[in-house]
């Protein structure tokens, strides 16, 4: 009974080590599968269309979505939050896919990563350069916070943190409205129809 009890931990511990996903690794293969997307020969909304799939699958738009409302999101009732998550979700797979849809084969390298702490690691990489464009240094910010999964929390391009330029952009919606979250409702509301 002793052995089989040792048997099974031994073989849990290795089933856990072993799909454990390595920030670096799961960012390599995120940008390589959206690359394959990027390089058929498919119209932009059939593009368009599989970027959201990757997106929803490699990204916390949860996790951004209420880090971009700053505190703002504690006084929103359960009913306001559901209805900013969903009208998030649709304003962020629009602007994440229809921005990365312009660009032909992107390639991108990753070159380190820097291990923050046990839920966080910031992987280094660059997107190359062509005649059209420089190359381009993007860190990707990944919660590792459980290993078998990790999510894309932030992208920070040349220095510039996305999820803390979206945060500023809500920031400046809710105070030029007297902080009503109906506004920042129709904001978001009004870029998915367009």
């Amino acid at each position: 009974m002793k052995k089989i009890l040792i048997i099974i931990l031994f073989l849990n511990t290795f089933c856990n080590h072993a799909y454990s996903i390595e920030p670096e690794i799961f960012v390599q293969s995120t940008v390589d599968r959206a690359s394959k997307i990027l390089a058929k020969n498919i119209s932009k909304q059939e593009k368009i269309n599989g970027l959201k799939i990757i997106a929803k699958e490699t990204v916390d738009i949860k996790g951004i979505s209420f880090y971009s409302l700053g505190s703002t999101r504690k006084l929103l009732n359960d009913s306001q939050k559901e209805v900013y998550i969903n009208l998030f979700q649709n304003y962020f797979l629009k602007s994440f896919s229809s921005r990365l849809s312009e660009y032909t084969n992107p390639k991108i390298i990753v070159r380190s990563k820097k291990i923050i702490n046990k839920n966080y690691t910031i992987v280094n990489s660059t997107l190359t350069g062509t005649s059209e464009r420089p190359e381009i240094k993007i860190d990707w910010r990944v919660y590792t916070k459980n290993p078998d999964n990790p999510l894309i929390r932030d992208l920070i391009i040349e220095g510039l943190s996305l999820v803390r330029t979206q945060k500023e952009e809500f920031a400046s919606i809710l105070n030029s409205n007297d902080g009503d979250i109906n506004a920042l409702f129709k904001s978001l509301e009004d870029f998915t129809k367009n």
